[in-house]
């Protein structure tokens, strides 16, 4: 009975696939064929899409919607991470703890390959620069 079901199936599914080579060249073309994607005139004036949420001194907490003047412009300010080890982070030719502050920035949380520093608005992440291959961690004793 199993397999009369199966062969049932296997007939059923081979009448109902009627594509040609010709349908799968077409499907493939239009893959390959270049969509015109979004305007940059178009992404400049759209509005911001993320909120912030702010607490007041009631404890009641409202969505903000940050504007342009609002922003923090810290593009002058670099941070490079160069190292990671036992558990210390070296940014900027200075070594940091969790909880640590670097230009504004509180380190956040140390990973293997990277570091997330917060300050009150934005968030940023640092990875090391070079890819390693093999991580040497120590423990003390």
């Amino acid at each position: 009975m199993k397999k009369i079901y199966s062969l049932l199936l296997l007939i059923t599914v081979i009448l109902n696939a009627d594509l040609s080579l010709e349908q799968i060249e077409s499907m493939v073309n239009k893959i390959h064929e270049k969509r015109e994607g979004v305007k940059l005139e178009t992404l400049e004036t759209t509005k911001e899409p993320f909120v912030r949420l702010e607490e007041d001194e009631n404890n009641i907490t409202t969505f903000v919607i940050p504007r342009k003047e609002e922003k923090i412009e810290d593009n002058d300010v670099k941070m490079i991470l160069h190292a990671i080890v036992n558990g210390k982070a070296y940014i900027n030719d200075k070594w940091l703890k969790p909880e640590e502050i670097i230009l504004g920035y509180t380190l956040k949380h140390i990973g293997i390959r990277g570091v997330v520093l917060r300050n009150e608005t934005n968030v940023k992440k640092l990875y090391l620069s070079k890819k390693i291959k093999s991580l040497i961690t120590t423990e003390e004793r």
